[in-house]
């Protein structure tokens, strides 16, 4: 069912669709971005061994003017990047302090950044956090704590919920916005039977893909929190997954035990997400 489009990669991550013909892949324990296009790739951008500003990336995001946004969980930081691979600190910590190891990243319909900032892989331990990066002054304020590894990150159609994975306990959180941008009436959206949930993405349906890392499937979850079926991934460690392509009905895969990326056709399209650059189409 999935096809292979690159492999060779060192901790695929963070695919994200820039919109128009390419996807744009982290290489987690590489320390570079691939840009992967027509199932061709190259390095996009690369850190270099005395980088202050790039080491290693995870999750990545476009917004509407074509800049990619990272979590930079070497240096504890998110980066722009613009087109031609210049390189800004959007964020580099709060309250004097760097972030621990930023995970994943969403835009709100505002075009605010929210990011999970996990740090310790045990549920007794709950000391994950989501932030919040100002879409105008910038600022940075928690939006959530106490979660046990937040990690994947999405917001729903509508904008009112927003889902983060909290990986040490094996589930799928659901959250209210508050009107300061804080996350409020903290649900349990779906436990998992096994592994690790990871990256999500929602299609139009409103049903969430979840790559759950350790058990080699993709689930599909409908929108009242119950497993519809799932898809069998090509190794143990599914990490991720974006819809693509013109009709965004390409899934795209990223998979640590094979360090490669995939893709498979589906029914229902992805979601657009907030901010993406297909909303100025």
């Amino acid at each position: 069912m999935f096809e292979k489009i690159v492999d060779g990669l060192n901790f695929p991550e963070g695919p994200a669709w820039d919109g128009k013909d390419s996807l744009f892949v982290s290489s987690c324990y590489g320390g570079y971005i691939t840009k992967i296009a027509n199932s061709n790739s190259s390095v996009f951008l690369k850190a270099s061994d005395n980088s202050l500003v790039m080491k290693n990336t995870n999750g990545l995001t476009f917004d509407s003017d074509g800049f990619l946004y990272a979590c930079e969980y070497g240096l504890g930081s998110i980066l722009k990047i613009s087109p031609d691979g210049k390189i800004e600190i959007y964020a580099s910590g709060f309250n004097g302090k760097r972030f621990n190891r930023p995970n994943d990243l969403a835009f709100d319909p505002d075009g605010n950044l929210y990011f999970t900032d996990p740090n310790s892989n045990d549920k007794n331990i709950p000391d994950g956090m989501v932030f919040r990066i100002d879409a105008v002054t910038k600022e940075v304020t928690p939006a959530a704590e106490s979660i046990a590894f937040s990690n994947g990150i999405a917001f729903s159609a509508d904008g009112k919920n927003v889902f983060v994975c909290e990986s040490a306990e094996h589930r799928i959180l659901k959250f209210n916005i508050n009107d300061d941008g804080t996350f409020i009436e903290r649900k349990i959206f779906v436990e998992l039977p096994d592994g690790d949930p990871d990256g999500i993405a929602f299609d139009i349906e409103g049903n969430l893909y979840a790559a759950n890392f350790h058990s080699g499937r993709i689930y599909i979850i409908n929108p009242e929190g119950s497993v519809k079926y799932f898809l069998e991934a090509p190794g143990k460690k599914p990490s991720n997954v974006e819809f693509a392509d013109e009709d965004l009905k390409t899934l795209y895969i990223t998979e640590d035990e094979t360090n490669a990326v995939y893709k498979t056709r589906v029914e229902i399209p992805g979601m657009v997400l907030f901010n993406s650059p297909m909303r100025k189409k």
